[in-house]
């Protein structure tokens, strides 16, 4: 299931949002009456929360987003199931279907969905997100900081270059610690107590990793997420024993998760926040 944008439709006014990030994006773009349907995890802005919801991200109501007559479906190839978006096309639905992985990305497919909208005068908006990416990009900062991101604890995984989250730092200032190291597989190669068997077409954007893998990469700062695992103050416990002693703050998962507008939006925000454990 290959990424790719919509063609043949224009103005759609009856919308149905897979992803949560995508109806973040709608609505900013204006276009939030236009969605008739949004998952359980759609959660901002708040103007949205009045939409029907049709389930998760991995387990949407096929036949309910049907019984909505959507002229046009959201979705992400990472975040959604193949076997619904094929249901959908197979019913004549037609599906904007995308995985951005870095945040031009993200911003090319912020302009490819505004572009099925002629009729708003979008472009301001859209020239203001790409000059605050322009000048991230140009920023001169020295090396980046050392960051370790994790996205789950029990067990412990993060994320590599390939993972959009990474993007987010190194535009903002950080630098991933584990952006060379892939996962291996099966489970007991990625702890390191195997040897890693070929597992071709696996992803292998998200490594399971131990904290004496963390120690050794001596991060400055730890940023613990609020999605999709909520870090807790016990967790932040585990990580300021490190013998390295790092600087661990929580974060809004969104501003380095959500592509598209979100995460542009948060850039500044993001920067800031590493600037600022810099400069300590």
């Amino acid at each position: 299931m290959a990424a790719r944008v919509v063609a043949r439709v224009t103005g759609p006014r009856r919308i149905v949002s897979l992803v949560p990030s995508d109806t973040y994006t709608l609505a900013r773009l204006g276009l939030g009456e236009r969605l008739v349907g949004r998952t359980e995890y759609c959660v901002a802005p708040r103007q949205i929360l009045g939409v029907p919801t049709i389930g998760g991200t991995k387990n949407a109501d096929v036949d309910a987003i049907l019984a909505l007559e959507p002229e046009l479906v959201v979705a992400n190839q990472e975040e959604n199931r193949r076997a619904d978006i094929e249901r959908l096309e197979a019913a004549g639905v037609k599906v904007f279907l995308s995985f951005p992985c870095t945040v031009a990305e993200g911003l090319a497919h912020v302009r490819a969905l505004a572009a099925l909208f002629p009729e708003l005068e979008l472009e301001p908006l859209l020239e203001e997100a790409e000059a605050r990416l322009a000048r991230h990009a140009a920023a001169e900062r020295g090396d980046g900081l050392p960051t370790f991101f994790p996205i789950w604890m029990d067990p412990l995984m993060t994320a590599n270059s390939g993972a959009f989250l990474s993007d987010v730092l190194e535009l903002s200032g950080g630098r991933n610690v584990f952006a060379d190291r892939a996962r291996r597989y099966p489970l007991r190669a990625d702890l390191g107590l195997r040897p890693a068997v070929s597992a071709p077409g696996r992803d292998t954007r998200y490594p399971r990793v131990t904290l004496d893998e963390v120690d050794a990469r001596r991060p400055r700062l730890v940023l613990l997420p609020d999605e999709p695992h909520e870090f807790s103050p016990s967790d932040a416990a585990v990580f300021e024993a490190l013998a390295c002693r790092p600087e661990v703050r929580f974060v809004d998962g969104k501003a380095f998760m959500w592509y598209g507008l979100r995460a542009l939006e948060a850039l500044d925000e993001v920067a800031a926040l590493i600037e600022a454990v810099r400069s300590t």
